[in-house]
């Protein structure tokens, strides 16, 4: 099977590995064999795909469509895995078989040229934030997601060690609301993880599922952090984009039940983490929007 992996892939792992990558060597005979092993039928490969899979459009041995998808073990895709199996299709694509182990989901098929980034912003935002809500549930008994403590504890090590002086204050900032929100978290619940606007697809069952998690537990503030910032460049084009950004806040709070103050907390560090993140990694246009709108917050 003739394989060229989707360009926005190769450059993101090559920010994440940049000294080679065995996972991506090794793709297109572990594409080959997993198409193989379940009989599918190859259409084409999803492009521009995510950043840290590749995705196939695929016809089962019956003819039903579906979506083949393949990640490395840092990727976490056994976690994506137990999220999708414990959400069972209520609000998220649904997990048609599972090698986590390989790295390889079969999913439900959805509409991937159709998102909720495709819709008016206002428009958008509501039907995301119904899907989110659809998502916090209680977590599976004895699970081994990792928590909103300890990814936050990752990512707040490395803004100390490798944001440069400039971004210091704001890197305190969002250091001390962390310290503060985990002082006194007021619920565990299974998160997205990475949810935004794009990640909600249009779906047959439902008209709009979540796809790509990469599942934590703890507090829905966190969660809904990322979407505050969605379509952050048309924010930072605006003249009242500030003000925009406060109004979003409340209003998103305010839908889903959110504490406005710890919303406005998470989303503060989850911008800054990851605008010191893309700085590290060599997008300066990105760590730009993204600091000014940390700085608004």
């Amino acid at each position: 099977m003739a394989f060229e992996p989707p360009r926005r892939l190769v450059k993101a792992l090559g920010e994440t590995a940049p000294d080679g990558d065995e996972w991506l060597e090794k793709l297109p005979g572990a594409l080959e064999h997993a198409v193989a092993l379940r009989e599918l039928t190859v259409e084409r490969v999803q492009v521009p795909g995510g950043r840290s899979s590749v995705v196939l459009l695929v016809r089962r041995a019956d003819d039903t469509p579906a979506v083949l998808k393949l990640a490395p073990r840092r990727a976490r895709p056994e976690s994506e895995a137990a999220a999708l199996a414990h959400w069972g299709g209520l609000g998220s694509v649904q997990l048609l078989e599972a090698d986590a182990a390989a790295g390889v989901l079969l999913l439900e098929r959805l509409h991937p040229e159709v998102s909720v980034r495709s819709l008016p912003e206002a428009k958008a935002l509501l039907e995301a934030a119904g899907t989110l809500r659809r998502l916090w549930v209680e977590p599976p008994e004895g699970h081994a997601f990792e928590t909103v403590a300890e990814r936050s504890g990752r990512q707040a090590t490395a803004m100390r060690t490798t944001a440069d002086l400039e971004v210091m204050p704001l890197v305190d900032a969002a250091l001390a609301a962390r310290e503060e929100l985990l002082a006194g978290p007021p619920e565990r619940r299974l998160l997205h993880g990475t949810f935004r606007q794009s990640k909600v697809l249009a779906g047959e069952r439902l008209p709009w599922l979540a796809v790509g998690p990469d599942p934590v537990v703890g507090e829905c503030a966190f969660d809904l952090a990322r979407l505050v910032r969605d379509r952050v460049e048309d924010l930072i084009a605006s003249p009242s984009g500030a003000s925009i950004t406060r109004r979003r806040i409340k209003r998103l709070a305010e839908s889903l039940e959110v504490d406005q103050e710890r919303l406005r907390g998470w989303t503060l560090f989850r911008a800054v983490e990851s605008g010191v993140r893309a700085l590290r990694v060599g997008r300066p246009r990105d760590a730009e929007l993204l600091l000014e709108f940390a700085g608004w917050v």
